[in-house]
């Protein structure tokens, strides 16, 4: 399986509130992009990663394996899930600032083909849709190198002072 750490150490944990309080949406990510806070435990189990973050986008990449199989013989449909969970919800979190956070409320997603062991890299990009002060939304969508679509979703995040 290829590893998804970045060029140096990663440390995985949980940013102090205090801290994470502090920092616009964007700029938590970023942050955590480039290893200047630790990584969320939930990436190591599903080695994925945040790739790319900017206002209104984030992008993660993960690499599947059989370690995630379900009975049928392929990756659990959980995992494109929680990757698109992940880039649509810090796609709406990238737009929010310092003291404010939000909690996915409902998610939809498609599933389009299996996603299996050997199926290499994929890549879940999420787009800000509609950021308000109580709600925002989101899509996304997941693809492998070649760009062919396994999954496509929509997001509703509620939004709220910390």
């Amino acid at each position: 399986m290829e590893s998804q750490a970045p060029t140096k150490q990663t440390v995985y944990g949980i940013i102090p509130s205090v801290e994470a309080k502090a920092l616009s949406g964007y700029e938590l990510m970023k942050r955590i992009q480039e290893g200047e806070l630790p990584v969320p435990p939930i990436g190591k189990v599903f080695n994925f990663r945040l790739a790319e973050v900017e206002p209104g986008r984030a992008v993660f990449t993960g690499q599947p394996s059989f370690d995630y199989y379900n009975p049928i013989g392929s990756v659990h449909g959980g995992y494109a899930a929680t990757l698109l969970d992940s880039c649509m919800g810090c796609a709406v979190h990238s737009t929010l600032p310092a003291g404010v956070g939000y909690t996915t409320l409902e998610i939809k997603v498609n599933f389009v083909r299996p996603i299996l062991g050997n199926t290499g890299m994929l890549r879940a990009e999420g787009k800000i849709i509609s950021g308000g002060k109580r709600i925002g939304t989101a899509e996304g969508r997941v693809v492998d190198s070649e760009g062919r679509l396994y999954a496509h979703g929509t997001t509703t995040c509620l939004i709220f002072p910390l």
